[in-house]
């Protein structure tokens, strides 16, 4: 019965639901969010946290196929007194960039913590325009970079103060990825040729941090957002390869995530040079720690926890999975019973299609070999 249920999972038409679940609830959410617009001007608090919770309806669908579906596990490595911060405090989130799906790892555990309403990323500003994803980071004032940096510092102090002034209540996190870029052997080649030239440390498993944005946003940040968060995370071998589309099939990937807690005013954030330093040692130490977990299969020195699942990713899921998949059936059923015509088989061979291409492309954001061209170029 295991055996089957295993095989179940990779049939396409299971993918296929997935993905009509995912892309309709999405355009649903979007529209509500859009409608939420007439609060920002009277109550921007009222307006967050309600786009908090309509982000979450949509974002736990993904959590819900790594926990639930695949049976991906995240371990925590974290020390007591860091823990007991954790979902009460806005944070700056630093982590590693080397897997298709370490995103995924960092939801899984927000999620956890209750904390997924309030995630933000840094994004290329073109990510904002993707339909669904991007519009509803968007909504929820993620902040979109243009790679430009005259501009982008601009844009940066006026998000970063805006975003820290989300009320306490919606406890936000803002995941940076210090590289700039997923890692990959072409780039990582490049980055530690320019390591080299500048006489910094080479790094096995990292690119270089970029350190302008980093700084800059530290600085903004003083005084109202308390602390960041270095995560390194890390897969075990006897796990399924880290990518999305074994998420999708079902295969279980064992994750390990070691999180430190760095009060903010512990770092050198008003001298430029000296901020900059310290975020390049800190990158040092994140690439021992990530060596020691390639040679033990685990990290070491901190307590290994196991944060549960809770139930709400699950359920929501199945709300929307009830709500939606019921209509299609019984128009489908109906097609059965009457014949189909014409416009109805043109119907469903576009929703078909659509659902298809929306899954193919979803994957393919995650995959590393398609990642961006940046980091490429010295």
């Amino acid at each position: 019965m295991a055996g089957l249920w295993t095989r179940m999972k990779t049939w396409s038409i299971l993918h296929f639901l997935f993905c009509y679940i995912l892309l309709v609830s999405g355009f649903i959410t979007c529209f509500l969010m859009s409608l939420t617009l007439v609060l920002w001007p009277l109550n921007k608090d009222l307006y967050r946290k309600v786009n908090s919770y309509l982000a979450y309806l949509w974002w736990c669908q993904f959590t819900f196929l790594g926990q639930w579906w695949s049976g991906t596990e995240c371990v925590l490595y974290i020390e007591p007194s860091d823990l007991q911060y954790i979902g009460k405090e806005h944070a700056l989130v630093i982590m590693n960039h080397k897997y298709d799906i370490d995103w995924l790892m960092g939801w899984i555990l927000t999620e956890r913590f209750g904390m997924l309403g309030g995630s933000k990323i840094y994004g290329k500003k073109f990510l904002k325009y993707i339909p669904i994803l991007g519009w509803i980071w968007y909504f929820t004032e993620s902040i979109f970079l243009e790679r430009n940096w005259d501009q982008d510092q601009k844009t940066l102090v006026r998000d970063i103060q805006e975003i820290a002034s989300f009320p306490q209540d919606v406890c936000i996190t803002i995941l940076l990825f210090c590289e700039g870029t997923r890692f990959t052997e072409e780039k990582h080649r490049i980055s530690m040729e320019v390591a080299e030239k500048k006489g910094f440390p080479y790094l096995k498993h990292h690119l270089l941090p970029r350190t302008k944005g980093f700084v800059l946003s530290l600085q903004a940040m003083k005084g109202k957002i308390p602390a960041i968060y270095d995560c390194t995370v890390a897969f075990r071998k006897d796990g399924a390869e880290p990518t999305l589309r074994n998420i999708l099939h079902g295969r279980m990937c064992r994750a390990e995530m070691y999180v430190r807690r760095i009060p903010i005013d512990t770092v050198p954030y008003n001298d430029s040079k000296e901020c900059a330093n310290w975020l390049h040692k800190l990158y040092q130490e994140k690439d021992k720690l990530f060596d020691q977990f390639t040679m033990l299969g685990r990290f070491s020195g901190v307590q290994k926890r196991t944060i549960p699942r809770r139930y709400w990713d699950l359920i929501v899921w199945l709300c929307w999975a009830s709500v939606l998949c019921l209509p299609l059936f019984v128009y489908i059923w109906n097609l059965i019973q009457n014949g189909i015509t014409l416009y109805q088989a043109l119907f469903v061979v576009t929703l078909t299609v659509v659902a298809r291409f929306f899954m193919k492309w979803s994957i393919g954001l995650s995959v590393i070999k398609k990642g961006s061209a940046y980091g490429k170029k010295n």
